[in-house]
């Protein structure tokens, strides 16, 4: 099989000898060419090369889930089709989100081994994607979640202590998320964002909005975060919000998602987030979110600055993933 090994060389739980290994285990199953990425959106020029000349039949992602979103949106510039070469994901970053997801190992060494054996065996799976659409920026695929307003403010808060030289851990996105809290006392009470679906009363008021592809996920090292328990890879868009941010009631939220739970860990209903100001939609195909001024907006954990409208699809089969 032809394939191409995109490497992000700053990706920060793999070292070059680490690399070297994996690539060297990777060349002894496939017709492997390697290319590094040298700028933000590389990877993503490199996958949509490899889709576009039909040069290889697999993409292998090696690094964290910035590299992944960047190779997806690459492989998928022209639109989903069967001429898509497949994905693959060796972690190499801090959090790993979308490798999780599909049940990976979060160790590189052992996610390669994984990955040989799917590949040996035949295994992949083809899975939902979200498309985010705002005017001001090329359409985004999101493999894990998306979202507009206060978390997405977090994230940019990471993002910013990130470029300062800090390392990227659960401990950090826990103190920037009560830093944000702090900090955003007008909006805690009267949200400025609007979701809009068709056939539904548009709910305002809106202080958060989590639009999730897959659960769980997870921000915080090994721990699952769920605030959409339903969401899957086999199903549109799940959307969660918040309409209102006291402590009492933010803090049993945040409990509420962390102790949600899968319907695969019991027979019963998945159970998540409930209450008077929780806002929760299942496998919605199409949906908007506009705000009376401009939010915080990410894509699976990258800020792409503020925005006033953006708008949603979940694409089923979108791409196909070997595993």
């Amino acid at each position: 099989m032809r394939a191409l090994l995109v490497v992000n060389p700053k990706a920060t739980t793999t070292s070059g000898r680490t690399r070297d290994v994996l690539t060297h285990a990777l060349r002894s199953d496939l017709k492997l060419e390697v290319a590094h990425t040298e700028y933000r959106g590389h990877a993503r020029d490199l996958a949509c090369d490899a889709a576009t000349y039909g040069t290889v039949d697999l993409v292998v992602a090696l690094g964290g889930d910035g590299t992944v979103n960047e190779v997806v949106n690459g492989l998928l510039a022209h639109g989903p089709s069967e001429r898509v070469p497949r994905l693959a994901v060796v972690p190499g970053g801090s959090t790993n989100v979308f490798a999780r997801a599909l049940g990976l190992p979060n160790d590189p060494v052992e996610a390669t081994g994984a990955l040989l054996d799917a590949l040996d065996h035949q295994r992949e799976r083809a899975i939902s994607l979200g498309k985010a659409m705002t005017e001001g920026l090329p359409d985004r695929w999101f493999t894990f979640t998306a979202g507009l307003g206060f978390d997405a403010g977090v994230v940019g808060r990471v993002e910013e202590m990130r470029k300062a030289g800090r390392k990227s851990t659960h401990a950090l996105y826990v103190n920037q998320a009560l830093r944000h809290y702090v900090t955003e006392r007008e909006h805690r009470k009267n949200g400025p964002i609007t979701l809009e679906m068709n056939g539904q009363d548009p709910v305002p008021g809106l202080v958060m909005t989590i639009v999730s592809n897959t659960s769980p996920w997870t921000f915080l090292g090994s721990r699952p975060v769920l605030p959409s328990p339903s969401a899957s890879f086999d199903t549109d868009l799940d959307v969660f919000g918040i309409t209102r941010m006291t402590a009492f009631g933010t803090a049993r939220t945040v409990r509420q998602i962390l102790r949600s739970h899968t319907p695969a860990e019991d027979e019963r209903e998945p159970v998540g987030p409930r209450g008077k100001h929780v806002v929760s939609y299942h496998d919605v195909r199409h949906f908007t979110l506009v705000s009376q001024e401009p939010a915080p907006f990410q894509v699976d954990g990258d800020h792409l600055g503020d925005r006033s409208r953006v708008s949603f699809t979940g694409v089923r089969r979108a791409l196909r993933v070997i595993v």
